[in-house]
């Protein structure tokens, strides 16, 4: 999802702002397309290097929680996990590392080994502190969305497109801001799922201060929040676009509602593995957006035209 993500905007909403906006250099973004698939490797390998860590810490929590699941431990080693952490981290950190050069922004590579050590601290240290666990995961998806802004926009802005490259990193960041909402809910419902293995393993989630009941009626109010936002973000900036309007209330909105209802309901472990997978699917939706977006505004500008 995080490729998919990255890859739709680059090639959709990116590829389009900035066509007209040509820098001295006569680029329309910083990095070739090689250097910018070489970036979404970077991220997936440095993500990846953050779930098989949280996967070796969490054998004991596993073991409970999805027993059928587990890898770790399981299908491969303790040993061999560790061999693949260390492979994608330095993988991920060296491609972060050339591309910082490459770019002329030296400066930017601490950025990948900043988000690799958080990574660590989190499955080792961080996941055990209350709500402190949810945000950073969910900070670090969000990140995922603004590097591209970083790497791609940052180093082209000039006096002569400064407005018009401002404006497409506030597109970026608004996409952020959603995704790092509807992740962090997602995560306490995750924990709610897993507050067997999490109390065993001493870990303090929301569920376990709350308890499940209070938790799923506390995310039902929070889910309002972003209804709300897209609701006002549509009415201010996409109005005039029907399809925009008929895709945000069908495969957006309308499955957030949805999940508010379920979570007044839920007392299952199944019923809030289903509720995760709407959300997950409301993040799919709204990474797909763009596409929508990108296409009604370029149709209207060609019938104006």
């Amino acid at each position: 999802m995080i490729a998919l993500m990255q890859f739709l905007f680059r090639y959709t909403y990116l590829k389009y702002a900035t066509f007209t906006l040509l820098t001295p250099s006569g680029n329309f973004l910083a990095l070739s397309d090689f250097q910018f698939a070489l970036l979404v490797l970077s991220t997936v390998c440095i993500a990846a290097a953050g779930y098989i860590i949280n996967n070796i810490i969490d054998q004991d929590n596993d073991e409970i929680t999805k027993p059928k699941s587990r890898i770790v431990g399981k299908t491969i080693t303790e040993n061999a996990a560790y061999n693949l952490y260390v492979f994608f981290n330095i993988t991920g950190v060296g491609i972060g590392f050339y591309l910082s050069n490459a770019i002329g922004k030296k400066g930017l590579f601490t950025l990948f080994i900043f988000i690799a050590a958080l990574l660590y601290v989190y499955s080792t240290y961080l996941k055990k502190i209350i709500i402190i666990s949810n945000l950073v995961v969910a900070l670090t998806l969000s990140f995922s969305i603004i590097i591209i802004g970083v790497f791609d926009l940052f180093p082209t802005i000039y006096e002569g497109n400064i407005q018009q490259m401002k404006q497409a990193h506030n597109v970026l960041f608004d996409y952020a801001v959603f995704a790092f909402i509807i992740n962090w809910i997602r995560e306490i419902v995750k924990d709610i799922e897993d507050t067997d293995g999490d109390y065993a393993s001493g870990i303090q989630t929301i569920p376990i201060v709350l308890g499940k009941t209070r938790t799923a009626k506390l995310l039902s109010i929070l889910l309002l929040l972003p209804i709300l936002l897209l609701i006002y973000y549509i009415n201010e900036n996409l109005a005039a676009f029907n399809l925009v309007l008929i895709y945000g209330l069908l495969l957006i909105i309308g499955p957030l509602i949805y999940t508010i209802i379920k979570l007044w309901s839920a007392k299952t472990k199944n019923e809030f593995k289903h509720i995760s997978t709407i959300l997950k699917l409301v993040l799919l939706f709204g990474i797909l957006s763009i596409v929508v977006i990108t296409y009604s505004i370029k149709n209207a500008q060609g019938q104006i035209i």
